[in-house]
């Protein structure tokens, strides 16, 4: 009996390992994509390591082909007389970005290329091509450039959780040095309250971003791209280990819409709130932290349809908690407009379920 129990796992197992074989070599045959095999040879790769690389040069031979200085000059530069005509002409380094698509799109940030007149992208290999705006996102300091340049290395945007403590490699073009590639850890997620953005759901981390490095690549231990460099949190000019990276699922989210559309288009449920506080749950007789205060609710919006009211808790959208206000925005913003959407509401101390459909977030101009 155990002889045949033996031979019988031996055969399961050869089996597997075949079926593995056969999906590796043909993935069509298990309705399985190229790239969903190729994700599957890298994560099992991944697995079979149980400590991290000592070196971090295959991550940055992966990752740092696809990120780009960029100059500019702007309208006042092209538009005075009275400077020489070097100057009037000149490209002066500002950022950085990213090639996100061997199609030439170019993923940085909005404020780098803010009232450019000329865009310039230098590659690391020393290209240089000239690129131009497909469209910029103010509200999440976004924007998206677009070159003809052939033959372009690109970095796929990596949605796949970070955790803190994980390793990144910052890569950018600090003050103009030329690319530079340094090293830290992610440490802290979801940073929402830096009122620098509409929408804001930062990585930080303490891997040096300089000026320059706006619009740069953060990739992870292995080469995969998890965010666009955005800015530094400095008393002194200089890099204090505090840096703020936009990650790759809002990037792709923006990226995808101002593609598709030109702009980014958001979902709008036309509310104003501010945090349930210990003192107003108290006054509310209701335990702090389950939700947000509704303080305002914009007229004709999908709120006011649904019968929002003002004093209302708002505990969740779609099923998920709601504690955090900004992240309520956030969570919203990704529901295409005229989707159906649920509201669980606490009033009077009675749980109620409204529903409505989004509207399109009106577009701000910056």
């Amino acid at each position: 009996m155990k002889k045949l129990l033996k031979s019988a796992g031996l055969s399961v197992l050869v089996g597997l390992l075949t079926a593995i074989t056969v999906l590796l070599i043909k993935p069509e045959l298990g309705g399985m994509t190229e790239s969903s095999r190729d994700r599957l040879l890298t994560q099992s790769t991944r697995a079979l390591h149980v400590t991290g690389p000592v070196s971090y040069r295959d991550a940055v031979r992966k990752a740092a082909p696809a990120v780009v200085s960029i100059a500019t000059n702007s309208e006042s530069q092209q538009s005075n007389a009275n400077l020489p005509l070097p100057q009037r002409t000149r490209n002066m380094p500002e950022g950085s970005g990213v090639i996100v698509d061997p199609g030439g799109y170019i993923l940085t940030n909005h404020h780098v290329i803010k009232d450019a007149a000329r865009l310039l992208i230098t590659l690391r290999d020393g290209r240089e091509a000239v690129a131009w705006v497909v469209g910029t996102d103010p509200e999440s300091d976004l924007a998206v450039l677009k070159t003809d340049l052939p033959g372009l290395p690109y970095l796929d945007l990596y949605d796949a959780r970070t955790d803190i403590g994980d390793v990144v490699l910052a890569i950018g073009n600090p003050f103009g040095l030329g690319q530079t590639v340094t090293m830290g850890i992610i440490s802290a997620t979801g940073r929402n309250d830096l009122q620098l953005n509409t929408y804001e759901d930062f990585i930080q981390t303490d891997a040096a971003i300089n000026i320059g490095n706006s619009g740069g690549a953060l990739v992870n231990a292995y080469g995969d791209l998890v965010g666009i460099s955005t800015l530094l949190f400095t008393r002194g000019g200089g890099s204090e280990g505090v840096g703020f990276v936009i990650p790759a699922s809002m990037a792709r989210f923006v990226l995808d819409s101002i593609i598709k559309h030109g702009r980014v288009i958001r979902g709008w449920l036309g509310i104003e709130s501010q945090p349930l506080s210990s003192a107003l749950a108290r006054a509310y007789g209701v335990n702090p932290n389950i939700g947000i205060v509704i303080t305002g609710i914009y007229e004709g919006g999908p709120a006011e349809r649904a019968g929002l009211r003002r004093g209302d808790i708002l505990t969740g959208v779609n099923g998920q908690s709601t504690r955090d206000g900004r992240k309520v925005m956030n969570m919203v913003a990704r529901i295409p407009p005229g989707q159906p959407m649920t509201i669980q509401v606490l009033r009077d101390g009675q749980q109620i379920e409204l529903t409505t459909q989004t509207a399109t977030r009106p577009t701000i101009v910056n």
